[in-house]
């Protein structure tokens, strides 16, 4: 919005405006939107914590879960939605608005984020801890991740609307060919010339895979006092900085990344998501005043894999988004590998102590700060190593 009104003013008076050319710079725009929503988040967060309070919108604690938990039973959740908040604000205020990245990232963030307002509000209203039935979660997440999924297909090749319309019907036409550009081929780290093509359905099943599982990923992860949040505001730091190398002819062409017109604009929904998080760390911090809940957890995870998705970097987000996926993995392995030792000894078996991973630490002694600040630092080398793969190709 300050763009338009920037190139507005400057169109009418140029020589009295010529100092709102600075809003040109992406950089600039990234910078404020960093602190935009990090002031929005400082100062409305009392208030959103006050207000959850008053509602008595409370954190259930599952009886099977870690004892040493059980304190925190009460605290306000739905605390997301003071993130969503500060990235939608600050978003729209320093982003182009005929940017298409932009909204789609936007869409899916919201769209993710609804359903886990759905989720924190049955757990809060009906004092039900389980929230939203898994199979029903999975068919709204699915069918946000699909509708992104396709229009990324043909949106990431090509420079407008028109010509993904365009490039839509002439694969449609041509009896749905699985061909695409390269651009949209995935890419491989720390190799200058290899990708591998994936055509128009392998494009769909690999960006819904990457979104859906991004947002489960980091809500699994979101079990510890500012556990999820610090990863989260490194990933989307590092993202920010593949998102403006891959938005410049200039800078893509030179590190041999593909060239994706308009995706540097994501570099400022990255940095309001990074200053959004940071402003709800403020709070979130041991010992936390606010839980982020699902509302926070699923679109955070949601914006982060549309981002990857639109940079080329599915690979990298799995590695600086290391301790997600490690969360995750633990999950799938615990649930079955018991479910596997019931059905053939009949008597289930476990892997790890507790899963999620960070229980499975605290059952081994680990204390809750321990495990978190470990992580950061984890996830810190991780983005550090993703980083480099900039230059070392």
């Amino acid at each position: 919005m300050l763009l338009s009104l920037s190139q507005w003013l400057q169109g009418l008076y140029p020589e009295q405006f010529g100092f709102l050319r600075v809003f040109q710079y992406l950089t600039f725009r990234a910078v404020m939107a960093a602190l935009t929503a990090l002031v929005i988040g400082l100062v409305f967060g009392p208030w959103v914590i006050r207000r959850l309070t008053e509602l008595k919108i409370g954190q259930p604690i599952r009886e099977y879960g870690m004892q040493s938990h059980l304190a925190k039973r009460g605290t306000p959740t739905m605390g997301g939605a003071l993130i969503l908040i500060g990235i939608g604000l600050a978003t729209v205020l320093w982003s182009d608005w005929s940017n298409r990245f932009v909204w789609i990232v936007m869409l899916v963030t919201f769209g993710f984020g609804a359903i886990g307002w759905t989720d924190d509000w049955r757990k809060v209203v009906d004092k039900n801890p389980e929230g939203m039935r898994s199979r029903e979660k999975f068919i709204w997440q699915s069918l946000i991740g699909l509708v992104a999924a396709l229009y990324l297909a043909f949106s990431v090749s090509e420079t407008n609307n028109l010509r993904v319309l365009e490039l839509f019907l002439r694969w449609v036409q041509s009896g749905f060919s699985n061909d695409l550009p390269p651009k949209a081929d995935l890419m491989l780290p720390f190799f200058k010339t290899i990708s591998y093509p994936l055509g128009v359905f392998g494009f769909i099943g690999l960006t819904y895979f990457v979104i859906v599982g991004a947002s489960n990923a980091v809500n699994l992860t979101d079990g510890l006092d500012g556990l999820a949040i610090m990863p989260v505001v490194l990933v989307a730091g590092a993202l920010a900085i593949f998102s403006y190398v891959v938005g410049s002819a200039v800078y893509s062409k030179y590190l041999l990344f593909p060239y994706i017109p308009g995706a540097g604009e994501l570099m400022i929904f990255c940095a309001a998501i990074a200053g959004a998080g940071l402003a709800f760390l403020w709070f979130n911090a041991h010992p936390a005043q606010v839980f982020m809940g699902d509302v926070g957890a699923l679109s955070l995870g949601g914006a982060l894999g549309t981002v990857a998705v639109i940079t080329r970097q599915e690979i990298l987000l799995g590695v600086m988004g290391g301790v997600f996926v490690a969360e995750a993995l633990s999950v799938m392995l615990q649930v079955g590998w018991f479910k596997y030792t019931k059905k053939k000894y009949g008597e289930g078996r476990r892997i790890l102590k507790m899963a999620p991973l960070h229980h499975h630490f605290e059952k081994s002694g680990w204390n809750e700060t321990q495990v978190v600040i470990r992580f950061w630092i984890i996830t810190m080398l991780l983005c550090l190593i993703g980083l480099a793969s900039l230059k070392l190709r």
